[in-house]
């Protein structure tokens, strides 16, 4: 591979085969934009954003049930912050907490059981969203809470898996992936091996540096259909983190999920399983997508259908102080990181 000097001028000069690649991840969209590496490509190059988000693939309906808890007598919603700004079908968790509604953010799911532990006598509801990556902290969260016997801890889930997703979005026109680095630490390369030869497209593991990226997307210029490449072996193993694997495989299991903007994938979701079910509190079932204002696209956006500046409310009523939909709203949304680094 050449060095980065190299990398650059071949990547600004290409002029072969066009190239439709997909970032999945939202970290690696975020460094996308922060590094302004779509200037820097070729007009024959080009980067969509794809479903790897939390925040952005959760349903309205996930919403709702939220808002609904927060609403309840002595309850409390537990959240990370971007959850809040998220509209559901009518209100996000920001505007429940604003008419009385019980709303906490915090920064560790381990917060939540410390809070439960303090107030015995309330209940409290996290959510629970996330991918490969975060579903073993809640694995691990849901033990703690069944070996202090924490009675008034719950969990309303919206866990997702990539494989899945990654399978529905794989269209004729995107050439290649850049495989998420963060989840690829804890399902191995060989995930992405798999993906690749039954896809016939090839992956990229990535790290999120510029030059990381750079080289990634060199990369997929250069390999074959159906073959895999791990940039980012400091983190990545092959096999990847087994005993992450094995503690989420002991609390939850496969089920259906409802993606926004892909609808309901089977086994791209995870469920507490059924001798752990006591722990949710009514998870299933949520499926609903609507929003409330029906011009947002942010379904079309992560699934690559269009770019955030194809969504006719982009920057105009949609902005991420009036965000509109969870592109917007999340730190790791495109529609957010377009707008606040003007990509193109």
């Amino acid at each position: 591979m050449p060095d980065l000097d190299g990398i650059k001028r071949y990547l600004r000069e290409y002029d072969g085969e066009s190239k439709i690649i997909m970032e999945v991840c939202g970290t690696h969209t975020a460094s996308v934009s922060e590094n302004g590496i779509a200037d820097m490509l070729s007009p024959k190059i080009k980067l969509i954003s794809g479903p790897g988000c939390p925040v952005c693939v959760t349903v309205a309906a996930y919403i709702d049930r939220l808002i609904e808890l927060a609403m309840e007598e002595n309850t409390t919603v537990i959240s990370f912050g971007d959850m809040l700004r998220v509209t559901g079908s009518r209100l996000s968790l920001r505007d429940a907490a604003a008419v009385g509604g019980s709303v906490k953010i915090v920064y560790s799911p381990f917060e939540a059981i410390s809070l439960a532990k303090a107030s015995p006598e309330r209940r409290f509801v996290f959510a629970a969203v996330g991918f490969e990556t975060t579903t073993p902290i809640y694995a691990l969260m849901s033990e703690q809470i069944i070996n202090e016997d924490i009675k008034n801890l719950l969990l309303l889930t919206a866990l997702k898996t990539m494989p899945a997703a990654i399978r529905a979005v794989s269209g004729a026109n995107i050439t290649g992936f850049l495989a998420p680095g963060h989840v690829g630490v804890i399902t191995g390369h060989r995930l992405f091996e798999e993906l690749a030869r039954e896809l016939g497209k090839p992956f990229v593991t990535a790290g999120f540096k510029g030059e990381e990226l750079l080289a990634a997307i060199y990369a997929l210029t250069k390999l074959k259909s159906g073959a895999a490449l791990n940039l980012y072996p400091s983190a990545v193993t092959y096999e990847g983190n087994v005993r992450a694997r094995e503690i989420t495989n002991k609390y939850f299991e496969p089920c259906r999920a409802a993606w926004r903007g892909l609808g309901i994938i089977d086994g791209s979701g995870m469920k507490l399983r059924d001798e752990y079910s006591f722990l949710d509190i009514g998870s299933s079932g949520l499926v609903n997508d609507s929003v409330k204002d029906k011009g947002c696209r942010c379904g079309d956006v992560i699934t690559g259908r269009i770019s955030p500046r194809g969504c006719p409310l982009f920057g105009r009523v949609c902005t991420p102080d009036t965000p509109c939909g969870a592109c917007m709203v999340s730190t790791e949304g495109s529609c957010f990181h377009y707008y606040i680094n003007g990509r193109v």
